[in-house]
C-alpha cells in the first residue's frame, strides 16, 4: 500500500523499520509497536490476503474512514451472508425436490419388489419347467451341431454330388478332382467308424463311398482317354486338368496304364504322320524341303532323317513327362511308352536306310554314313533307352552300314591284288597305290572326327588299317617281284615309305607304324649293303676285301694272294682316292629315287661308314709287318681317320 499523506508507510518498506528502543518493557504501546515492527507481512499469508481484499474498499485513508472501518467490515459480513443464505434456500428448495423424488422412487422399487416376490413365488414352477426345457434345448443343439459335423465330414453335399456325376454335354468340372479326394478321405475315415460302435454306419458310408469312387474313376477314365484321343497334332496341347486326371488315375494302375497306352496310340500316329510329311511333304510353307529331295545324298538323305527322328524321340519324352509330371512312375514306363509312340516309324526309315546303303559303293561315304548312324543310335538310345524297337532299329542299321563298308574296303583289296601294276622307272608309287593311300586317309579322317567310344573308335582303326594297309603291301610286294635286289629294295622303301606317311598323322596306328619302320629298315639294310658293295667294286677293292675277310692261312703273308700285290693294291687306292674326292659320283642310282631324304642319308652314312670299315681293314692288312709290304706308306697314304674325315 503506498504512503498516504499523513505519513503512513508501504508493505515493503515495513522491514527497513528500526525497533525502538527498548526503554520501557513494561509499557504495552511500546510492545505492540515493536510486535508490529518485527513482523514479516510478506511471508503472512493470510495478512497478504486480508490487506487485498481490505483494498477494494477502502479507498480513502482518513479519520473518518478508520473510525467507521470495522462498521464496514461488520456490514460487509453481513451483506456476504445474507447473499448465502438467499443462494443456499435456492439450494434447499432442490433438495427438497429431489428428496422427495428420490422417496417417490423408493416406494415405486418397494411396491415393484413386492409385487416381484409375489410373481416369484407364482411362477417358481414355471421357471424350474423353463430351466429344463432350455438345458434340453442345449443337448438337441449340441446332437444336432455333432450330427451336422458328420454330415459334414462323412457325405457329400448336393453340389458336390452333381460334381462327380456331371453329364455326358458337359466335360470335366475344375473342383471334380477336390470332391474325388473328399470321397477318398470320407472313404479312409470311415476305418475309424469300423473301430467304434459306428460299425454299421461305417460300412454303409464305406460302401456309398466306394459305389462313388468307382463311378468317379470311371467316368474320369473315359474323359481322359477322350483327351488322350484328341492329342495327334504336332505339337500338342497337354493342359493342367489331363495332368491332374493321370496324377488320380495311378490310384487304379489298370485305368492309368490304358490312359497312357491311349496317348501312346495317338502320339504314335502323329509321329509317323509327321515323319511321312517330313520326307514328302516338307514343313509348314515348303520350310525345311522335304526330305526325299536329297535322296541322291545319302549322307544328307539319311542325316535329315536321323535327325529328325532324334528330335521327333526328344519331343515326344518331352510331352510324355509333361503328362505325367504330376504322377509318381519308374523310367522302364517312360521307356515302353516311347518305344511304342516311335515304333511306327521303324519300317518307314528302316526301308529308306536300306536302299541307300544297297546302292552306295564308296567306302568314304559307307564309313561316314556308319559313323553317322552309329552316333544317333547312342544318342537315341540315351532318349529311348537301348532295349526299344527304333534303337534297335538303327543300330541295326549301324551293323549293315559298318558290314557294306568293309566289304568296299575287301573288293577295293581284291581288285589290287586282282591286276597288279608294274613300277613306274621312276621306282615311284603305282596309282593303284596313291588311290589306296588316298582312300585310307579319307577313311581314317572320317573315323578320327567320329563321336564315337574311344574303345569301338580304336578297334575299327585297326580293322581299317588292316583291311587296306596289308593289300596294299601284298601288291607292292608281288608288284616288285620282278624287278632287280636295288630296284626292289628302292621301290618297297618308297612304298611303305608313302603308307607310314599316310598313318602318321591318326591316333591308334603306333604297332603299325612301328612295323613298316622294320620293313623299312629290312630294305635299307639291302640298299645299304649293294651301296657299299657298289663302291668297293668300283675301285677295284671288293676282291681285297674278300680275301681279307675270307684269309684262313694265317701265318702266310697275304701280299702273296692272288690280286694282293702292291701294285694292284696302289692301282686300287688311286681309284680309291678318285672316290673320295667326289664321293657323291659313285652313289646308286636308286638311292637317288628315293622320297625320304631320311632314308637317302641314312642310306648314304651307313654305307660310308661300311666303306671306312672296310678301308681299316685294309689298311690294318697292309701296314702289318707280317704281310710283307715293303713299302706300305705308299699303297695306303691315308689313315682310317682321314678317309672318315673325308666322307663325313
Amino acid at each position: 500500500m503506498a504512503n498516504n499523506k499523513e505519513g503512513t508507510v508501504t508493505e515493503s518498506s515495513n522491514a527497513n523499520f528500526p525497533v525502538l528502543p527498548n526503554t520501557n518493557n513494561n509499557n504495552p504501546l511500546a510492545r505492540k509497536l515493536n510486535k508490529i515492527l518485527e513482523s514479516r507481512i510478506d511471508n503472512d499469508k493470510e495478512m497478504l490476503e486480508a490487506l487485498k481484499a481490505l483494498s477494494t474498499f477502502f479507498g480513502e485513508n482518513s479519520l473518518r474512514t478508520r473510525r467507521n472501518l470495522r462498521s464496514d467490515i461488520e456490514r460487509r459480513n453481513l451483506l456476504i451472508n445474507e447473499e448465502f443464505v438467499q443462494a443456499f434456500e435456492v439450494v434447499e428448495e432442490q433438495l427438497n425436490s429431489v428428496y422427495a423424488d428420490v422417496k417417490a422412487m423408493n416406494e415405486c422399487c418397494l411396491d415393484m419388489t413386492n409385487r416381484l416376490k409375489a410373481a416369484k413365488e407364482q411362477t417358481r414352477d414355471l421357471l424350474n419347467q423353463t430351466t429344463g426345457l432350455q438345458a434340453e434345448s442345449q443337448k438337441l443343439q449340441m446332437k444336432a451341431q455333432v450330427a451336422d459335423a458328420f454330415l459334414d465330414k462323412f457325405q457329400l453335399k448336393p453340389e458336390e454330388c452333381k460334381i462327380l456325376r456331371g453329364s455326358k454335354s458337359t466335360g470335366l468340372h475344375k473342383d471334380f478332382f477336390k470332391v474325388l479326394s473328399r470321397v477318398k478321405q470320407i472313404h479312409a475315415d470311415c476305418k475309424v467308424l469300423l473301430r467304434t460302435n459306428q460299425q454299421t454306419a461305417g460300412l454303409e458310408i464305406m460302401e456309398s463311398m466306394a459305389l462313388q469312387q468307382e463311378s468317379a474313376y470311371e467316368r474320369l477314365y473315359r474323359w481322359t482317354q477322350s483327351e488322350c484321343r484328341t492329342l495327334t497334332g504336332d505339337s500338342p496341347d497337354i493342359f493342367p486338368l489331363l495332368c491332374m486326371a493321370m496324377e488320380a488315375l495311378q490310384d487304379r494302375p489298370v485305368l492309368f496304364k490304358y490312359s497312357l497306352d491311349e496317348f501312346g496310340t495317338a502320339r504314335r500316329t502323329a509321329v509317323v504322320r509327321g515323319l511321312i510329311d517330313a520326307l514328302t511333304r516338307g514343313g509348314p510353307g515348303g520350310t525345311p524341303r522335304p526330305i526325299e529331295l536329297h535322296s541322291h545324298d545319302p549322307l544328307r538323305y539319311v542325316g535329315d532323317m536321323l535327325a529328325w527322328l532324334h528330335q521327333a524321340a526328344a519331343s515326344e519324352k518331352e510331352h510324355l513327362q509333361t503328362l505325367i509330371k504330376m504322377c509318381k512312375y519308374e523310367d522302364a514306363l517312360i521307356e515302353s511308352i516311347l518305344g511304342h509312340i516311335c515304333e511306327g516309324v521303324c519300317r518307314p526309315f528302316k526301308v529308306r536306310v536300306d536302299q541307300v546303303l544297297a546302292a552306295e559303293q564308296d567306302a568314304v561315304i559307307l564309313n561316314k554314313l556308319n559313323n553317322l548312324l552309329k552316333f544317333y543310335r547312342n544318342t537315341i538310345g540315351q532318349i529311348l533307352g537301348e532295349s526299344e524297337s527304333l534303337t534297335k532299329t538303327v543300330e541295326e542299321m549301324e551293323v549293315l552300314s559298318h558290314q557294306m563298308f568293309f566289304n568296299s574296303l575287301n573288293c577295293h583289296a581284291s581288285k589290287l591284288l586282282d591286276k597288279v601294276e608294274l613300277p613306274p622307272p621312276d621306282l615311284g608309287p603305282t596309282s593303284s597305290l596313291k588311290e589306296s593311300l588316298q582312300l585310307l586317309r579319307d577313311v581314317l579322317a572320317c573315323q578320327d572326327a567320329s563321336v564315337v567310344p574311344l574303345d569301338n573308335k580304336k578297334q575299327d582303326f585297326k580293322q581299317v588299317v588292316s583291311c587296306v594297309v596289308d593289300p596294299v603291301l601284298q601288291m607292292c610286294s608281288v608288284s616288285a617281284s620282278r624287278l632287280n635286289t636295288v630296284d626292289m629294295a628302292a621301290y618297297m622303301v618308297n612304298c611303305i615309305y608313302l603308307t607310314q606317311s599316310a598313318l602318321a598323322l591318326y591316333q591308334f596306328t603306333d604297332t603299325r607304324l612301328e612295323m613298316l619302320q622294320a620293313q623299312i629298315d629290312a630294305q635299307v639294310d639291302t640298299l645299304v649293303s649293294e651301296q657299299a658293295a657298289f663302291i668297293l667294286n668300283r675301285v677295284n677293292l671288293t676282291q681285297a676285301y674278300a680275301t681279307i675277310q675270307q684269309q684262313t692261312d694265317k701265318s702266310a703273308p697275304i701280299s702273296t694272294l692272288q690280286g694282293m700285290d702292291a701294285a694292284t693294291l696302289k692301282s686300287a687306292m688311286s681309284k680309291f682316292d678318285n672316290y673320295l674326292a667326289s664321293p657323291d659320283s659313285l652313289t646308286l642310282p636308286q638311292c637317288s629315287l628315293l622320297l625320304s631324304a631320311t632314308v637317302r642319308e641314312k642310306v648314304k652314312k651307313v654305307s660310308v661308314d661300311l666303306i671306312c670299315d672296310a678301308y681299316k681293314h685294309i689298311y690294318d692288312c697292309i701296314c702289318d709287318a707280317k704281310n710283307d709290304y715293303t713299302d706300305s706308306q705308299s699303297i695306303v697314304p691315308r689313315t682310317p681317320d682321314q678317309v672318315v674325315k673325308l666322307l663325313s
